[in-house]
């Protein structure tokens, strides 16, 4: 387990620093957009268009991936999203910070995409829960504290979006610099809602109304804490107390629902949230603890939530469709997340901030209602039916959205070698022996053209263009490795 931790560490520290600086920007762009008089219907659309971004990322980052590999595009794609941060305060009006917004999206996606990819394929099925664990705690943990990190800074100046922006560059140098190989090709799988939603409707439906409410409350809970009167260092804080109180009921939470029907935890934590967002209007909390309390419990209430719905998806869905299955449900997830911060805003811009928490009622107190005709609708699982409940499992690792319909027919969705070109350069194949001795006359390494074309002639459809055998998924283990079983 150590020696894999090691090994991943590199990867781990980029994580922790893109995730700082990612988690210092969703708190400083609300709160400076209202500094900049920026309406509550600019800063709802430019929250918005994150999840566009994180959508669009879905579809289009594989094809960077695929042209580039891992480490150029994790490269490319960090830089990306470093540039676009430091042009936030360069260029200070909605429409630019919309598109700065989705380009950051886009990136984050891809980021998402190459990282956890590689941790899966870094794990075997011993330590992967653990590994995942410890990258899950690692993501919570940097992105509160870039959060709270915004309170020993001046919103109205340059050296935030600097911070960022810096954070985010060196969060290129481990990956830019380490010498573990990089995973196999990415696998593709197709978004067919219609067939999840068949799957599972309480998940499906469940995880878009989620995602309205809970992209609504991560971008735009540091503008209300700044309108309901506290200090930007105390709605730092507000913004930080909920994603504290997600991680600490993440664990106990998903354990209570492999011991019982997950549709009447969903129901639970919806009827939960939905009183607390009530209470949140009803009172009208601006003292500081309180504040922060309510904040606390809105979140143990609300991040949970779309680690469950997922989890119960999984109980229904075959071993084989699990990736498809993970990565449709997460697309779902973004196309909620968009919905909500702009319906969000434009309540909160009639009937001011507490418009955030009567939305965030209205759509909890809507799933729970939904999930529920389902528990009568359908029967529950027995305990040997369900898949135990693994948050880490929730990720989207090693899967991303096929722009193009596949042949439903095909066992796997893998790219094929031939259109993955990042693989014909030998950097990337740190770990892989040649057994050809050096060319005595000093013209060349490698094997001559003529033995290349007899490999290849021998490896078939299943050998890559430099002869070497393609990096297969054992059905069972579910780990890339050789077609000899290397």
């Amino acid at each position: 387990m150590a020696q894999t931790l090691i090994s991943v560490s590199a990867l781990l520290l980029s994580v922790a620093m893109l995730i700082f600086g990612h988690g210092l920007q969703t708190t400083l762009l609300p709160l400076a957009a209202d500094r900049f008089y920026f309406s509550d219907f600019e800063i709802g659309a430019i929250s918005s268009a994150y999840f566009v971004g994180l959508v669009l990322g879905c579809l289009g980052a594989p094809l960077l991936i695929m042209r580039a590999g891992h480490i150029r595009a994790f490269a490319a794609l960090v830089s990306l999203m470093s540039g676009a941060a430091i042009l936030h305060p360069v260029l200070i009006d909605p429409y630019s910070w919309f598109i700065i917004r989705v380009v950051s999206g886009f990136s984050l996606a891809g980021f998402y995409m190459i990282v956890e990819s590689w941790l899966n394929e870094s794990a075997t099925n011993e330590n992967r829960g653990t590994i995942m664990s410890v990258y899950i705690v690692i993501v919570f943990g940097a992105m509160i504290l870039g959060q709270v990190s915004i309170a020993s800074m001046n919103i109205s100046s340059f050296v935030p979006f600097a911070v960022a922006s810096v954070a985010l560059s060196l969060a290129v140098m481990p990956i830019s610099l380490t010498t573990a190989t990089q995973p196999a090709p990415i696998t593709l799988v197709r978004f067919r809602p219609i067939r999840l939603y068949q799957t599972s409707p309480a998940a499906f439906v469940g995880i878009l109304l989620i995602g309205v409410s809970q992209g609504a409350i991560f971008t735009l809970s540091p503008l209300y804490g700044s309108q309901i009167g506290l200090s930007t260092n105390q709605s730092a804080y507000y913004a930080a107390a909920i994603i504290g109180g997600g991680m600490m009921a993440q664990w106990p939470v998903g354990r209570l629902s492999d011991r019982m029907d997950r549709r009447l935890v969903l129901v639970g934590l919806g009827a939960a949230t939905a009183l607390a967002a009530l209470t949140i209007v009803v009172f009208s909390p601006t003292a500081f603890p309180i504040a922060i309390l309510s904040a606390v419990l809105v979140g143990i209430f609300t991040q949970p939530l779309y680690a469950i719905a997922v989890a119960h998806a999984f109980d229904h869905a075959a071993p084989e469709d699990f990736v498809e299955t993970s990565s449709g449900m997460l697309l779902s997830f973004g196309i909620g997340s968009i919905i909500g911060p702009l319906v969000a805003s434009l309540i909160m811009g009639q009937i001011g901030p507490s418009g955030l928490y009567v939305m965030i009622a209205a759509v909890s107190l809507t799933m729970a209602a939904f999930v529920l005709t389902r528990v009568f609708t359908r029967e529950a699982l027995t305990d040997d039916e369900k898949t135990d409940f693994e948050y880490a499992a929730t990720a989207q690792v090693g899967s991303v959205i096929s722009p193009e319909p596949l042949d439903a027919e095909a066992e796997e969705y893998v790219i094929p070698p031939e259109e993955f070109p990042a693989y014909e350069d030998d950097i990337y194949n740190f770990d892989t022996p040649s057994d050809e001795p050096e060319d005595d006359t000093g013209g060349g390494n490698g094997p001559s053209e003529d033995d290349l074309a007899a490999d290849n002639k021998d490896v078939g459809a299943k050998g890559d263009r430099s002869g070497e055998p393609v990096l297969e998924t054992h059905p069972e283990t579910g780990k890339s490795e050789k077609p000899d079983g290397s």
